[in-house]
């Protein structure tokens, strides 16, 4: 956001998707440094959001649950137990997909989205709403 901020500002506007997670919402033991960075990220994304409203700038974030990526293939390692258990953490019962995360960004990029800013945007099949 520091280098496109300022591009965005001389352009008119635009919007910007940070990255979080669910992580950034709930905690998760044995995880601080990881559920601290992604608590930064929502905080940087709301205050970001309010600094350049004005500017016709919005700031969000995404909170992605489980997604389906090699980093959750390395955490599974193949173990078809480890994987049934983070499908069930869901109430929709599975695991997201990339694309589905991609299409929840390109939302938030749209004119659909055009007076949503500051939101931390939860893609998780219902697991924080627990």
């Amino acid at each position: 956001m520091k280098y496109e901020i300022p591009e965005m500002v001389g352009g008119g506007g635009g919007a910007i998707v940070n990255c979080a997670s669910i992580a950034g919402l709930v905690a998760f033991p044995g995880l601080p440094a990881y559920v601290a960075s992604k608590h930064g990220v929502i905080g940087l994304t709301k205050n970001a959001a309010l600094e350049f409203a004005d500017k016709n700038i919005r700031v969000n974030a995404i909170c992605p649950g489980v997604i389906h990526t090699p980093m959750i293939d390395r955490i599974t390692q193949g173990d078809a137990q480890a994987e049934r258990g983070l499908k069930e953490g869901a109430p929709m019962g599975r695991m997201g997909t990339a694309e589905e995360i991609a299409e929840t960004a390109l939302w938030l990029c749209s004119n659909g989205s055009s007076f949503v800013t500051g939101h931390a945007l939860v893609a998780d099949g219902g697991w924080v709403a627990r």
